[in-house]
């Protein structure tokens, strides 16, 4: 039920292994200097709260070696002066491979030409090359030239969201244009607009790695965020709760990474998906007989339970 039949293309970012057909657990993305964050205290000069960013990036590694999640950073901002502060930070305080995320075009490029420069082109993946590129074959050829290893794509048909119009997107339009940036590693997110909705995610992420066998995820945060009703009618544990069973559903379901949002979310996300990734491990033992690595969650916090399955 679980297991995809076909090969898979295992992506590997600095230790980091992103893919494959279970073995390893899903990726945990946590969002930082996105808008309205509070530790952003002056965008246009790229000054931020550096302590509390440094405690927030320590809080998301610890939880990530409590459960055996592997994690990264996904970096947001407006223009490329602002990334090159963020970038900087990101690299004295953390080893995490980390995204450089924008709208628009220029601040992204300018990220990649630094991240370049600078030579950590090894552990950042642009997010994203998408259909709604402002000038997509402008934005391939500076690519190109600059020769980031990782790249991320948006598989999301505005015309046709079904999974089938993912598909065709895909086909017709993304993968060959990943190609031309030249990137190694393609990771695809199967975008997420509303609750629900994550059951097309879903439903895409299977029907992608059975027919092309890359890496695939979205972001469950995009639903949860934008839907109102838990917030102001149950409160922060009420949006916790509805948050963390969103991605833990997901994580069971043929996703390879998950932007979850808010890096300050991580306190319940990591221990949802962990639970959710130790119970994908027992459905796929049942199925294959064999078990992950020591470094998996169910092996980190159920290891009674797997000496049992051993025997």
């Amino acid at each position: 039920m679980f297991v995809v039949k076909n090969p898979q293309k295992v992506v590997e970012i600095e230790g980091i292994k992103i893919g494959g057909t279970g073995e390893n657990p899903t990726v945990l993305i946590g969002t930082m200097f996105y808008t309205g964050h509070k530790i952003v205290e002056r965008r246009k000069e790229g000054k931020f709260n550096r302590k509390r960013a440094e405690e927030l990036i320590n809080m998301q590694e610890t939880l990530s070696d409590e459960t055996g999640i592997p994690s990264m950073l996904d970096i947001v901002a407006v223009s490329a002066e602002e990334f090159k502060n963020y970038i900087d930070f990101v690299a004295d305080v953390t080893d995490m491979p980390f995204m450089i995320d924008a709208w628009k075009i220029p601040p992204k490029i300018g990220a990649a030409k630094y991240v370049k420069e600078i030579g950590l082109e090894n552990r950042v993946i642009y997010n994203s090359l998408s259909p709604w590129s402002e000038d997509l074959d402008k934005e391939i050829a500076e690519l190109k030239k600059i020769g980031l290893k990782h790249g991320l794509t948006v598989a999301y048909n505005m015309a046709d969201p079904t999974v089938e119009g993912r598909i065709s997107l895909l086909n017709d339009l993304l993968l060959p244009s990943l190609e031309k940036a030249g990137f190694e590693n393609i990771l695809i997110d199967t975008s997420v607009l509303n609750t629900p909705a994550i059951a097309l995610s879903i439903l895409a992420n299977k029907q992608i790695k059975e027919e092309f066998g890359y890496p695939v995820g979205c972001a469950p945060s995009n639903g949860t965020d934008m839907w109102k009703y838990p917030r102001e009618q149950w409160g922060k544990i009420g949006f916790a709760a509805v948050d963390s069973a969103a991605h833990a559903i997901s994580a069971l379901m043929w996703n390879d990474f998950m932007l979850y949002g808010a890096i300050e979310n991580a306190k319940w996300i990591f221990p949802a998906v962990a639970t959710a990734s130790s119970i994908l491990a027992t459905f796929l033992y049942d199925e294959t007989e064999k078990l992950p690595s020591d470094t998996h969650p169910i092996s980190k916090l159920f290891p009674e339970f797997v000496e049992q399955l051993k025997k």
